[in-house]
């Protein structure tokens, strides 16, 4: 199992974590195409904000490495990293491989 697949089965563990507080019709679906926030999205700016912080939880207690998320970093790319599952992933970790300060 590479990084990229331990980074996404931790998003897919938060995942199933939000999805006990969603509607049915609302719960992700665990793919790396989901679209997570925008158009066509399941979550709104909370359940953005829900997700993002049990990610960063998560990766504390797998990692114990604590990182910011949702930073200007990451607001300012031009293609969000917060779209999809698989490009949330791909920003998460690239954030790990960065060298602690």
């Amino acid at each position: 199992m590479n990084a990229n697949d331990n980074v996404l089965e931790l998003i897919y563990n938060s995942i199933d974590e939000i999805n006990q507080e969603l509607p049915g019709d609302l719960q992700l679906q665990k793919t790396p195409d989901t679209i997570l926030y925008g158009q066509s999205g399941k979550l709104d700016s909370l359940g953005l904000v829900n997700l993002i912080v049990a990610i960063e939880q998560n990766i504390e207690e797998t990692y114990g490495k604590t990182i910011v998320l949702a930073d200007e970093k990451a607001m300012s790319q031009e293609r969000s990293p917060f779209r999809t599952i698989g490009s949330f992933g791909d920003y998460v970790a690239l954030l790990l491989e960065e060298p602690d300060d």
